[in-house]
């Protein structure tokens, strides 16, 4: 089995951590799917999930199953863990843990993959932020979770992955009122859309902008768009413009060692 190969970012560089923001390359996937697809609700044929899955939990060092996401709803639910899921996965968005051993992943395709940690307390986070999630704090409740179990938010670093970047992700100005009323200066990451009724969104601004504000003090971001690179990152808008059935998922992962 050859380990696929993933991007890192230099902000979760630490002795003793392993993480990835993986493509949709070096996988046994095929079709829409092809070929490192690790949605376990895609579609795909589950073996091939599973050994994808497999491929990666041993890119980041730890066993099969010991790779965990949640079953993601786009809420701001997170969930702390500290050992591999006994049943199906939870409803949630957000993973935090301490135990070492464990690979906390992200499952995306246009979504924001955040990737977390505390190197002092040896914590590491990860979540899945659309714009509901991010929008309804999926974000801050992860920094709160970590800082629960230990975890400085001053010293926590956070690394977003590959996701649909401003000059793709337009939407209505419906979604412009929903941020706006909730956080009035969400106004500045706006840019006018294609016409009157529309505007593109900078979906990853708003989120390092909601951790600058709740003390986190180190982002880093991959810089990968999802959608303008779909033929090497799975991306759920990619996919309804060429067509397609259904779509793969991309896998972003920490753990500690």
């Amino acid at each position: 089995m050859t380990a696929p190969p993933f991007l890192k970012a230099p902000a979760l560089e630490e002795n003793g951590v392993r993480h990835g923001f993986f493509s949709r390359a070096g996988g046994v996937s095929g079709g829409v799917y092809a070929s490192l697809n690790t949605g376990p609700g895609s579609g795909d044929d589950p073996v091939a999930v599973a050994e994808n899955r497999s491929r990666c939990a041993m890119a980041v060092s730890v066993g099969e199953n010991h790779l965990l996401t949640n079953y993601q709803v786009h809420s701001a639910t997170v969930v702390t863990v500290d050992h591999p899921w006994e049943t199906a996965p939870p409803e949630a968005d957000g993973l935090v843990t301490k135990t070492p051993g464990l690979a906390l992943g992200v499952l995306a395709a246009d979504c924001m993959p955040w990737l977390f940690l505390d190197p002092g307390a040896r914590i590491v986070g990860a979540a899945h932020a659309g714009w509901r999630g991010a929008l309804a704090g999926v974000l801050e409740n992860t920094v709160e979770a970590m800082e629960a179990l230990g975890a400085d938010r001053a010293r926590i670093r956070a690394a977003v992955g590959p996701c649909m970047r401003q000059h793709n992700f337009e939407i209505g100005l419906e979604l412009v009122d929903a941020f706006t009323q909730k956080h009035p200066a969400a106004e500045g990451f706006f840019a006018p859309g294609a016409g009157d009724e529309k505007r593109q969104l900078d979906l990853v601004g708003f989120g390092a902008w909601r951790l600058r504000e709740v003390g986190v003090q180190t982002i880093d971001d991959v810089n990968v768009c999802t959608l303008a690179e779909s033929e090497r990152y799975f991306s759920y808008r990619g996919s309804k413009r060429a067509g397609a059935p259904n779509y793969g998922r991309n896998l972003s992962a920490i753990a500690l060692l």
